[in-house]
């Protein structure tokens, strides 16, 4: 008897059966079933997220945005900017403040960020269709694990920025929840969303252009298409991850998007930052601080500092050896500098975002420290990616002082080093916003967010005293 013979699935069918699967579980998601470690970890993304979206509000940049961007009427809160307007307005407004103080938490595995990639969008929507919190806390996290997964997937090829390319599909997961769609129609979103990715450059990062702040903001808006355009019946999964993330970005791994689905939720695999800095510069910066406190240095002035120190030698892993140029000229180009968050760290025992606008001029210790640092990559640190992402720094002291080498597994923060429990998290966001009150009210929305029969009023709170052009445009004004 002849036998048939089964071509194996090719990467397209594979990444479109998987994202069926993807989509089948995330539609299904039940609250109720939800563990609650997970339901726990949710609340304090949640909480981080909302607080370094108003912190980001407040720069300068975001400011100069509100006033020369137009603001539709809607009833979408532009967090901390005194506006509510349309969905994909405030959405974009949001992922954008979000991001630009580089605080947002993130996910090593993903080797990104699903949170700011899904939240900004899911918030904005939510808000303005008047969701309740559980229906909203389902979107959240469904969206964050399909980004999760999705960065899981993906390899993207070296140079290649993870903003506004795979986390797109957690954004579309998370506001096809929001609108009821059937499981068919959350893949086709996801599908639509994964075919919808931005090329952007790691280089603008590193110099300090904030077109990739505006890659987040145009992730937020594309997952919000493709949640429209799959409601519409106009698209469907075609398996598209394995032409775009794949073919033309880099690599794409179909299996790891239902991998462990269900009881491997990757938002326990996340890391909040405690320096306004690319997460490649944490534990550099944090072993700077343990320097900091050595007797050698702990007593003097910024100046001496400089004076005490002959070298800093950082050896780190391939993704974070790029990051060692000692000159910025712009608070983006020094958040993404490993010299600058070390001598950032090692002056002023943090690494704060005002910081990072400081001048040449202003600081002139900062910039000498910093030419004081080289960075380099240590093939057997790069062998520890990615369940580690370890750092060596070891500085050469002057005046017959000696040498010290300190090294870290992981950046402080992280899920597997030295954790931020609730406490920690929320002193850490008070002083960032240098206002307690705030973030008890951001706590209390964080975790009682399930018990919400509209999020919308919550949410809308959280934009601060509205303008009267804003409130116009809510009541139905033109803008």
């Amino acid at each position: 008897m002849d036998t048939v013979q089964v071509e194996p699935a090719g990467p397209v069918d594979a990444a479109a059966r998987h994202t069926d699967d993807l989509a089948r579980w995330a539609a299904g998601l039940s609250w109720r079933d939800v563990p609650e470690p997970v339901r726990g970890r949710l609340s304090l993304v949640l909480l981080d997220t909302l607080a370094v979206t108003l912190a980001g509000s407040r720069t300068r940049g975001q400011r100069a945005l509100r006033e020369v961007w137009t603001l539709p009427p809607g009833d979408a809160p532009v967090l901390g900017g005194g506006a509510v307007t349309a969905t994909d307005t405030a959405a974009y407004l949001n992922a954008t403040a979000l991001v630009c103080c580089e605080l947002d938490e993130g996910g090593k595995y993903a080797k990104g960020h699903p949170a700011g990639h899904t939240f900004p969008a899911v918030l904005a929507l939510a808000a303005s269709i008047g969701a309740t919190g559980e229906t909203t806390a389902r979107a959240l996290l469904a969206g964050y694990e399909v980004a999760a997964r999705f960065g899981r997937a993906t390899a993207l090829r070296p140079g290649v920025h993870p903003h506004g390319n795979w986390g797109v599909t957690g954004a579309a997961a998370g506001c096809a929840i929001l609108l009821g769609l059937p499981a068919p129609q959350v893949a086709a979103a996801i599908d639509t969303a994964a075919g919808l990715p931005v090329a952007g450059h790691f280089d603008s990062a590193l110099d300090g252009h904030r077109v990739r702040d505006a890659w987040m903001g145009a992730a937020a808006v594309s997952g919000l298409a493709a949640a429209r355009l799959a409601r519409a019946g106009v698209v469907r999964n075609t398996g598209t991850a394995a032409l775009s993330l794949g073919t033309l970005l880099g690599g794409f791994d179909a299996t790891a998007l239902t991998e462990g689905l269900g009881t491997d939720w990757q938002i326990g695999h996340n890391y909040f930052k405690r320096h306004a800095s690319c997460s490649y510069t944490h534990p550099a910066a944090d072993l700077a601080l343990t320097l900091r406190a050595d007797q050698r240095l702990g007593t003097l002035t910024p100046r001496q500092v400089v004076e005490a120190v002959d070298t800093l030698d950082v050896a780190t892993h391939r993704l974070a050896a790029p990051l060692g140029r000692t000159h910025w000229d712009s608070g983006l180009g020094a958040m993404f500098s490993v010299p600058y968050a070390v001598a950032a760290a090692l002056l002023d025992g943090e690494v704060a975002p005002a910081t990072a606008d400081a001048t040449e001029h202003e600081r002139p210790e900062l910039f000498a420290l910093a030419r004081k640092v080289t960075v380099r990559e240590d093939p057997a640190l790069t062998a520890r990616l990615p369940r580690e992402r370890p750092t060596r720094l070891t500085a050469h002291l002057t005046g017959g002082r000696g040498s010290v080498q300190l090294t870290a597994p992981h950046p402080v923060g992280d899920s597997e080093h030295h954790p931020f429990t609730a406490g920690a998290l929320a002193s850490f966001l008070a002083g960032l916003l240098g206002d307690r009150p705030l973030v008890d009210t951001l706590v209390r929305l964080a975790d009682d967010l399930p018990d919400a029969d509209d999020i919308g009023p919550a949410l809308r709170a959280l934009a601060g005293p509205t303008t009267a052009h804003a409130a116009s445009a809510a009541s139905g004004g033109t803008a």
